[in-house]
């Protein structure tokens, strides 16, 4: 009798996967990115606290579309009463002071109290092909993975100092999502620390010691507007030179002028690195929250934050009409070929420009 041998090397037909399984998620990821919620809806889930739908109304405020900027605006005003609950604190330091570790550890600590943290890192553009890194995340690996944690980065474009146009409208909306430190992260570079201090009720400058400039490579203005200096890195063999620097700073503050919250800077050593000082870091945080919220300066600071809002809100739209005007585009390519010609001034192209 013929025996019919297989090989074993023969490959068994095995159960057919339902073409619907892969099919099925990939067409509900589609649907869920291209359908468009209702103000409603973005209202309700922001209110409950649902993250994805908090991205994507920052997403909205970000865009430059029309329609977006619409229905982004009537977020914002559903919004906006139960913003408000929060402290602000905005963070500034050179590029490699270690802002994102402190960020980091800060934060963590923060959820750990089991409070809601958001950090707003503003992320530099680049002016040649108006990319952004947004690195912010890969840095902070831990507190990205916190659920009480959200991090967002967002590119800074061409806004003063680096800092996101948008980020106060953020603010709004992270505030009505439930989080309750806000933390925002500046470049760390020009002019980014008024416009940062402009939207925070608490601004801190971070510094390393030994780099060779403990005070004379601090401007004034810096100093003027901190509420804290913290020294960074002060661990191993740096902890003698965060001391020594801790010392000069203290004598410095105390040659300004009393603030206007009747708050005195504090100098404070922290290792980001090794979590050490980050107590001592919210303690003095929380203590400034009671005395301003006692002597009714934070109150009249979010008033001020509040004006500085609408005045820069004015200056963005009067300048976004006019590089918009139809006028004004075509002139402007004229005034340029006659600046590049010799044929005028900038001082007289501009009033040709602004006349119409």
């Amino acid at each position: 009798m013929a025996i019919n041998k297989k090989s074993a090397l023969q490959e068994k037909q095995g159960v057919s996967q339902p073409e619907t399984t892969s099919n099925f998620a990939a067409q509900q990821i589609i649907k869920s990115r291209s359908k468009q919620f209702s103000v409603d809806e973005f209202v309700t889930q922001i209110l409950a606290g649902d993250i994805p739908f908090l991205s994507r109304a920052i997403t909205l405020v970000e865009s430059t579309n029309a329609t977006h900027q619409q229905k982004a605006n009537e977020i914002l005003e559903r919004c906006l009463p139960h913003a408000n609950k929060s402290i602000r604190i905005g963070i500034t330091g050179v590029p490699g002071v270690g802002k994102s570790t402190f960020i980091e550890s800060y934060g963590t600590y923060l959820t750990n109290q089991d409070k809601k943290v958001a950090v707003l890192a503003i992320d530099p553009t680049s002016s040649v092909n108006k990319g952004s890194i947004l690195g912010d995340k890969t840095r902070m690996e831990e507190l990205v993975t916190d659920k009480n944690a959200f991090i967002r980065p967002s590119p800074s474009g061409t806004s003063l100092g680096g800092v996101a146009q948008k980020t106060r409208e953020t603010i709004i909306l992270c505030e009505a999502a439930g989080f309750d430190t806000i933390i925002i992260e500046t470049v760390g570079v020009g002019q980014s620390e008024t416009a940062v201090h402009s939207m925070v009720d608490f601004f801190l400058l971070l510094k390393i010691a030994g780099a060779g400039d403990e005070l004379q490579g601090i401007k004034r203005g810096i100093i003027e507007m901190a509420d804290a200096i913290v020294i960074n890195k002060a661990d191993g063999d740096n902890i003698q030179n965060a001391k020594i620097a801790k010392t000069e700073f203290n004598r410095a503050l105390h040659l300004y002028p009393p603030k206007e919250s009747s708050w005195q800077p504090k100098v404070l050593t922290c290792s980001a690195l090794k979590h050490n000082g980050i107590a001592e870091v919210n303690t003095m945080v929380l203590e400034f929250l009671q005395l301003t919220k006692e002597n009714n300066y934070f109150t009249k600071r979010r008033n001020q934050q509040n004006t500085y809002w609408l005045r820069a809100t004015i200056e963005q739209q009067l300048k976004d009409n006019f590089y918009k005007n139809t006028a004004v585009k075509n002139q402007l390519e004229k005034e340029i070929q006659n600046l590049e010609n010799g044929r005028t001034t900038p001082f007289n192209a501009a009033k040709k420009l602004l006349a119409l």
